[in-house]
């Protein structure tokens, strides 16, 4: 294959994802591939401790579970469930809906960290449930490359309850029953894999979130929730590898903010789980949500360069950096926060595991009154159909 100039990029990867995510077989936002996955992370640091930085669920997505246009989406952790069902083309040709349904324990969980130091004694367990109705609405039926208009609602109850390490005299907040709206344009979108090969999703979002039971908490009171916190945020991403040399590379940004954040509703940033959400801001070395800010700016990349001519070992290069204005009370000594990585991943020729092992570094993390945190963790997803993909 020929090198590839820049300006040819885009247009290919447009074209190739258009044709991995089938768009024309389904022309709306539920995802249309059959997948089977375990998924697990860890990340340790070597100095300091922080809060845990670990994930472990199993991924199943049938676009065809009880009939051509219902489509069951499931996320099982050991103590979490997360699912929708979806029915395709329910109120028009273009309009799919979903109806979403979550909870368990330890998912609404607050770790305090203030300045590289993890403050347990303010920190707290949450567990919670929620459900939600969603709309996707397809903009531009026939175009290759889809936009869809997202709009979701829904509730959340949480509970909260100290850890063994929490304060006496630290006051928990009262049980929270939230309610949300999001709205979302969405061109293309990317595949719930670790590290794909392809992907691209160009994004803008609002959400409302309305909090009933607005309280005081914390010692003496001295944090608050807000009764209504709104979020935004756009985002950019685009996975792409080279068939010829088998070189892969990413590149995302984010800009989000908010107006009366609460810490429950600001944005965390920190750590290198790439599956610990939807948006993860990841920073290499730092703690898990290390970093609370009402606003910023984000930004993340990497290189893959396959170390073998079967190419089942790579070697990976990663770096995210971000601009932070942080919320009262968490200011850093630095505005921004830059983290740099690498790792070796390796996958076998049946293509049904890969498996990163990978090193972190925080330039600015703070350890013990200086900067500079070192981490190191694990990366493992395995496939499930990947015999039947084969075939």
């Amino acid at each position: 294959m020929p090198i590839l100039k820049r300006t040819q990029i885009i247009p290919l990867v447009l074209a190739a994802f258009a044709l991995e995510l089938g768009v024309p077989i389904c022309p709306a936002q539920i995802d249309p591939i059959d997948r089977n996955l375990l998924e697990l992370g860890y990340d340790q640091p070597l100095a300091g401790h922080g809060p845990q930085s670990e994930y472990a669920y199993y991924y199943y997505n049938r676009p065809e579970f009880l009939g051509p246009d219902i489509a069951l989406r499931l996320a099982i952790a050991p103590a979490y469930l997360d699912s929708e069902m979806g029915f395709k083309h329910l109120l028009s040709p273009t309009t799919d809906v979903g109806i979403g349904l979550s909870g368990g324990a330890f998912g609404d969980n607050f770790y305090d960290v203030h300045q590289g130091t993890y403050r347990e004694s303010q920190s707290f367990y949450g567990s919670g449930s929620g459900v939600s109705a969603s709309v996707y609405q397809l903009l531009d039926p026939g175009v290759r490359i889809p936009l869809n208009l997202v709009i979701r609602g829904g509730v959340h109850y949480a509970t909260y309850f100290d850890t063994p390490e929490t304060a006496s005299d630290f006051k928990l907040p009262r049980d929270q029953v939230d309610a949300f709206t999001r709205f979302g344009l969405r061109l293309a979108g990317k595949q719930p894999l670790l590290y794909p090969a392809l992907g691209l999703e160009l994004s803008a979002w609002f959400e409302r979130q309305r909090h009933f039971n607005d309280d005081t908490y914390g010692v003496d009171n001295d944090r608050r929730i807000t009764p209504a916190t709104d979020l935004y945020w756009l985002y950019a991403g685009l996975n792409y590898e080279f068939n010829g040399t088998g070189d892969k590379f990413s590149f995302a940004t984010t800009v989000g903010g908010s107006t009366d954040a609460d810490l429950f509703s600001a944005w965390r940033l920190g750590g290198v789980l790439p599956l610990v959400s939807e948006f993860p801001l990841v920073l290499p070395g730092y703690y898990y949500e290390e970093l609370t800010a009402a606003r910023f700016v984000h930004f993340y990349g990497s290189y893959s360069i396959p170390l073998d001519e079967k190419r089942r070992w790579e070697f990976r290069l990663e770096a995210a950096t971000a601009r932070l204005d942080y919320m009262p009370g968490f200011e850093q000594r630095r505005a921004w926060q830059t983290g740099a990585g690498g790792g070796i991943a390796f996958t076998p020729k049946q293509k049904n595991y890969q498996i990163v092992l990978r090193y972190g570094y925080g330039f600015d993390a703070i350890r013990r009154g200086k900067e500079g945190a070192q981490s190191v963790g694990l990366l493992f997803q395995y496939d499930f159909d990947a015999k039947k993909k084969a075939k």
